[in-house]
């Protein structure tokens, strides 16, 4: 799987390493989005004791993950070095957090390793979602569950939240980094395909994110 880390690095190499933290501190928008979609996630999250969260980014919200979680041990992992970097350096004190540079289309852990699974607004970003989904099945115990969270692509987010997102507070940074669309259906299936069972399916934010929480039975 080292072409499809490669692409993502590739997509990816302008995202600041600090980008949600200080965006979020810095623009009104990206603090309501996100706001709105923790307090969402935040709903459907049960206490479990281990969590892999794919994407972590700097670490902004795999903190938020932690503290609803209550686990003892939670892994973040994300394509870019810098990133982890990062993130490793911001969250030093916390030993209850780890973080490495890896691919989710070729996880790094044993099978069932994991009792929950967290992929917020990364799925889309990836280049075989179906892989990804497969390796997460395989890291998941059985009874454990995942939580997706994805770009609907519904009009109003396909057609100008996120052209004019790429052309201000984006640009040069997101451009070209979202290769799939889940509209009319295709999360869920991918989701069904993988031998999950979908467990809530809703939308928010006019209907711009599509928050999906699936179980392994």
């Amino acid at each position: 799987m080292k072409d499809t880390h490669k692409v993502a690095v590739h997509l990816h190499e302008n995202v600041p390493a600090n980008w949600y933290e200080t965006s979020i501190k810095n623009n009104l928008f990206q603090r309501y989005w996100h706001t709105r979609r923790f307090d969402e996630v935040s709903k459907l999250i049960e206490p479990v004791e281990s969590v892999l969260d794919i994407g972590c980014a700097d670490g902004t919200f795999t903190k938020v993950v932690l503290e609803k979680t209550k686990a003892k041990r939670l892994v973040g992992i994300d394509v870019l070095e810098k990133s982890i970097a990062y993130v490793k350096k911001r969250f030093a004190k916390n030993k209850k957090m780890s973080f490495s540079v890896a691919d989710a289309h070729d996880l790094p852990f044993k099978s069932s390793e994991f009792e929950a699974v967290f992929c917020l607004e990364a799925l889309e970003h990836v280049v075989d979602p179906a892989r990804v989904l497969y390796e997460i099945f395989r890291v998941l115990k059985i009874g454990g569950y995942v939580i997706v969270l994805v770009p609907s692509e519904n009009w109003l987010f396909h057609s100008v939240v996120w052209p004019l997102w790429q052309m201000f507070p984006g640009k040069n940074i997101w451009k070209h980094t979202h290769l799939h669309n889940f509209s009319n259906g295709f999360l869920q299936e991918l989701i069904e395909n993988s031998g999950f069972k979908i467990e809530v399916e809703k939308d928010f934010i006019s209907g711009m994110l599509l928050l999906v929480k699936m179980r392994k039975m």
